[in-house]
């Protein structure tokens, strides 16, 4: 009888903004990571996509939750060829936070911007953050068996690279514009999610995003 090697994620952490808990997060992703069947490695930094070692190159998915940091251009593009090749992304709340060339992003994060498929703008009008509906609009993989659920969140508006993407999900500010908050699309032959919520253990610890969370990491990978 032939097994199906065991899948593997690695939860990549980054960045210098003290908004964020960065270690903590790493250890609620890789919970999910586990519990959604993969064999899955914490990694803090971004300094390993050109010439990976083998506990990179050997992922299947990596989820990126980081907020700013360095991430140098060519290990960005090393890792945009990677998913192309056939690895997942899986972006989460912060992981769209890039630097800023006048009024568009820098240069110098163009592979990420393209690749992950946005870039975070502002919290919106009003409040940074508080407690929204959030509305399931799309029958995927990525959000089997989640239905519209109520959540206190950081609220964070973005702007698309393209429109090559499928919203999954997606909220309305008070004033009534539709916010999308999670995404899925495909770049070559890989997968890339991304998902908007995820600020701090008010959301990862919410059934419905850590269901959300598991099923990006299996779809990224190719395994729904």
């Amino acid at each position: 009888m032939s097994h199906l090697p065991t899948p593997r994620a690695m939860v990549v952490v980054n960045g210098d903004d003290i908004h964020h808990d960065l270690l903590s997060a790493a250890g609620v992703f890789q919970q999910l990571g586990v519990e959604a069947g993969f064999a899955t490695r914490k990694a803090m930094g971004t300094s390993r996509f050109v010439d990976p070692r083998p506990e990179t190159a050997e992922s299947d998915v990596y989820l990126f939750y980081t907020a700013g940091g360095h991430f140098a251009t060519a290990q960005q593009q090393a890792l945009a060829d990677a998913v192309r090749a056939g690895k997942g992304l899986v972006g989460v709340h912060g992981a769209n936070i890039m630097g800023w060339q006048g009024d568009g992003p820098d240069p110098a994060d163009r592979p990420l911007f393209e690749l992950l498929g946005n870039r975070y703008l502002s919290h919106g009008p009003g409040h940074h953050e508080g407690r929204h509906t959030i509305e399931i609009v799309a029958d995927h993989p990525v959000t089997r068996g989640v239905e519209d659920f109520d959540l206190f969140d950081e609220y964070y508006e973005f702007e698309l690279a393209d429109e090559d993407v499928t919203v999954l999900a997606q909220r309305h500010r008070a004033d009534g514009v539709v916010i999308p908050v999670l995404y899925a699309r495909e770049v070559g032959a890989g997968r890339v999610v991304y998902l908007a919520l995820g600020h701090d253990m008010r959301s990862w610890g919410e059934p419905p995003v850590r269901a959300l969370v598991r099923q990006a990491l299996l779809w990224a990978s190719g395994r729904d």
